[in-house]
């Protein structure tokens, strides 16, 4: 670790990576109560009686809310700080948690998920508005992908341990107790963390000059108003939005549904389901990390941030379209996962490049405006789960079971990464908000 030039005898202090390790608990915790569902869907449909179709709408009631509740918890944490936006969340999104279980029908259901989802919805917006807070522009990429990777880890870990204590203790307090890490996590979080690290007690000065230096922070300065004008009619920013659904539409197949794929057209067992469902989602966490660490990397040689997330994220998720279509035609249910598997690694690696780039477009703004693109990506998670669940009845409907039931929509979801690829090709990062709101009238050129 290298010492600060104005203070030649005292290293960095690390409250950063503490801040980091927060952050990476809390994003595990989130996946783990999110995708713990998926697992659980067979025998919630089973006790509540519920179609496909209509567990689509229970799946699509949380990433509806998740949505809806981004912008203005982002925004609120912009405003009034983190600290006390994500303790408050998470012990709301753990309660609901714990209720999925009391659920007694399909109405309940949907109102619990709903909820669930409300709480959910800032705390990427505010891990965001941390990160960019706490750690330095060329290192951001490697914080940003531990993150994700985390959360991916959580979700993979769900089915396993999911499949397990359904077995044990059922569903219904297998919700219960996935809501106590949350809890935990929120009141240790609250005592530690500091929302500016200049003020923070484990910070020492070193550090502190090393965090100012390379971040553009504005901690202790009053949030100035959102410029609505300009981020509405910014092509970038609904760009990265709609790249986002790309990506999210294809996700919340695995999130939601792929256990299920596995148990009904693969016919697996309950177990089984749960470890393919673990490699698949494994698969993403590798590609999280490894594409944090590949874009500050390439950052680092080439300089040009905007250029080399630009080319990086669309032919990863060209490999990614390819991977999945490869695996559709796999007899072995082995070796569709370990395809599948590959073609979440390839497509969740964009994810750092993705937070980077809105960071650089966000500015100031960044909880607010996060909070707006990655609500646009809902759009996507909400298709993918009504769309799956109506798709698998109607051709149940027409005769078709087991692998003739499902197989043919893995076409669909590789053309959607074709697509989010061929974004990726526009997208210029470097026209932030806020330099447009400083001069309303230029025109900024790429770097």
């Amino acid at each position: 670790m290298s010492q600060s030039p104005d203070f030649p005898g005292e290293r960095p202090s690390n409250a950063r990576y503490t801040v980091l390790a927060f952050m990476c608990s809390l994003a595990f915790v989130l996946y783990l109560d999110r995708i713990c569902i998926g697992q659980a869907a067979t025998a919630i449909m089973r006790d509540l009686n519920l179609t496909k179709t209509e567990f689509g709408y229970v799946a699509a009631a949380f990433t509806l809310a998740y949505a809806l509740f981004e912008v203005p918890i982002g925004w609120w944490g912009d405003k009034y700080g983190s600290r006390g936006v994500l303790a408050r969340i998470v012990v709301g999104w753990s309660f609901f948690t714990a209720l999925t279980g009391a659920a007694t029908g399909l109405m309940s259901l949907i109102v619990i998920r709903f909820l669930f989802g409300m709480g959910e919805a800032g705390a990427f917006p505010n891990t965001a508005r941390i990160l960019s807070r706490w750690f330095p522009t060329e290192r951001r990429g490697m914080a940003q992908g531990l993150v994700n990777s985390v959360s991916l880890i959580g979700g993979a870990i769900a089915p396993l341990l999911t499949s397990e204590l359904i077995q044990r203790i059922g569903w219904r307090w297998t919700f219960v107790l996935f809501s106590i890490p949350g809890v935990v996590w929120a009141a240790a979080f609250y005592w530690w963390y500091r929302d500016d690290p200049q003020t923070h007690a484990a910070t020492n000065t070193s550090e502190r000059q090393l965090i100012a230096a390379g971040t553009s922070s504005h901690q202790g300065a009053a949030h100035p108003p959102i410029p609505w004008a300009i981020v509405l009619s910014s092509p970038q920013i609904w760009l990265m939005g709609c790249i986002l659904m790309c990506t999210a539409f294809n996700s919340y197949f695995y999130f939601t549904w792929y256990p299920t794929y596995l148990k009904e057209g693969r016919q697996v067992s309950e177990s089984l389901a749960g470890r393919m469902a673990f490699i698949v989602l494994l698969g993403g966490a590798i590609g999280c990390i490894r594409g944090g660490f590949i874009i500050d990397k390439l950052v680092r040689k080439f300089s040009n941030r905007h250029l080399c997330r630009r080319l990086y994220s669309s032919s990863v998720l060209a490999l990614a379209a390819v991977c999945l279509v490869a695996g559709r035609h796999c007899d072995s249910p082995y070796w569709a996962s370990i395809w599948t598997a590959g073609s979440v690694l390839f497509t969740m690696s964009t994810l750092p490049a993705w937070w980077g780039a809105v960071t650089d477009l966000s500015g100031r703004h960044i909880g607010a405006l996060f909070g707006l693109m990655n609500s646009l990506g809902g759009l996507g998670a909400i298709s993918s789960q009504l769309f799956v669940g109506r798709y698998a009845d109607y051709m149940k409907s027409h005769g078709h079971e087991g692998r003739a039931q499902w197989d043919s929509i893995f076409y669909i979801y590789a053309g959607i990464l074709v697509l989010g690829a061929l974004g990726w090709l526009m997208v210029n990062s470097s026209q932030s908000v806020d330099r447009e709101e400083a001069q309303p009238d230029s025109s900024e050129s790429g770097h």
